[in-house]
């Protein structure tokens, strides 16, 4: 019976799962705890005396995973949220998104980071790679892994008979609904995985190379090259290429009030698809802009072909006001 089962093992299983999950495997953690929650709202003298046992090892599994992150971020820096960035399923900006929020309210995203989609995965390597003191991420961390955990043992204790009512229908489909539920969620995700496939793929041709860049600057026939990499990227990164202006993609309509539709444009970010600079591209182009592409492989394709990069200030990061003359490449 599913009720034995959750009575004997369910605190072991909680654990594993959730620290699956912070591991960054695919096996979401939160309908685990909704169900336990449930079972122990309809079983309060057996799986009920459980809860607390199961909220702290919900806890130190999540602050076990997510430190394997933050030590990523510390140890690795930058390159451990490119790898993030190439293999989310998401467009690179929302990637760009939530280094900003945690630019903004720095630590303390952890708090609230597990409740917000995408923002949990980034901010945690971030506080590695911006240097926070491992036991400042461990106060936050703890507080919104105790917050997660606790709101999904709630809701499955509020919502028991329901969540009781839908397993009733499934345990009638039998095997039906659990293959019904998976298919769903592949579909979902290669659904996700072909729209950034298929938008990779379009806008593939529209790219300037690092040598055709670099033979335009030779020839004194220089685009205005934009850096639109977020505030924290540029902190962790503090490189770029020579004369590029810091821009932020968020500014368009200064941007483009500030230069002719006959100005030629290159755009770059330092995420391994690009998507972000393809973006802003994309806005510019619509805006009349004629001449107006992304680099090729960014930042990083720039260094690897051996050319030269300038080093930011230390305190890099401010945007540049796009109402004062941009300085020629």
């Amino acid at each position: 019976m599913l009720h034995d089962l959750v009575a004997h093992y369910g605190p072991a299983l909680i654990f594993a799962n959730v620290l699956a999950a912070s591991l960054g495997l695919p096996v979401p953690a939160l309908p685990s705890l909704v169900l336990f929650g449930a079972m122990a709202a309809m079983h309060p003298g057996s799986v009920g005396s459980q809860i607390a046992p199961v909220l702290v090892l919900s806890v130190f599994a999540t602050l076990i995973g997510d430190s394997a992150w933050y030590f990523a971020g510390r140890i690795y820096g930058g390159n451990t949220l490119k790898t993030i960035c190439k293999l989310s399923l998401s467009r690179d900006s929302c990637v760009k998104k939530t280094e900003r929020f945690f630019g903004r309210w720095g630590v303390r995203v952890l708090a609230v980071a597990k409740f917000v989609p995408g923002l949990s995965i980034v901010s945690i390597p971030m506080a590695g790679a911006m240097r926070t003191p491992y036991r400042n991420f461990l106060t936050y961390d703890g507080i919104g892994a105790a917050l997660w955990a606790g709101t999904g043992l709630i809701v499955g204790a509020l919502f028991a008979q329901q969540i009781d009512m839908l397993f009733a229908a499934a345990s009638r489909l039998g095997r039906t609904a659990a293959v019904v539920v998976v298919a769903l969620l592949l579909l979902y995700a290669t659904y996700r995985w072909y729209r950034r496939r298929q938008l990779i793929k379009k806008l593939d041709t529209a790219r300037i190379e690092v040598e055709e860049l670099a033979t335009l600057m030779a020839e004194n026939h220089s685009p205005v090259v934009f850096d639109i990499r977020s505030d924290e990227k540029r902190k962790l990164d503090p490189e770029a290429i020579p004369g590029s202006i810091s821009a932020d993609e968020r500014q368009l309509d200064q941007i483009i009030a500030s230069y002719p539709p006959t100005q030629k444009l290159v755009i770059y970010c330092s995420c391994p698809n690009e998507i972000s600079a393809v973006w802003m591209a994309g806005k510019l182009s619509e805006a009349g802009f004629a001449d107006v592409l992304p680099l090729r492989g960014g930042l990083d394709a720039w260094r690897e072909a051996g050319r030269q990069v300038e080093k930011l200030p230390v305190e890099s990061g401010q945007i540049v006001d796009m109402g004062i003359a941009p300085n020629a490449v």
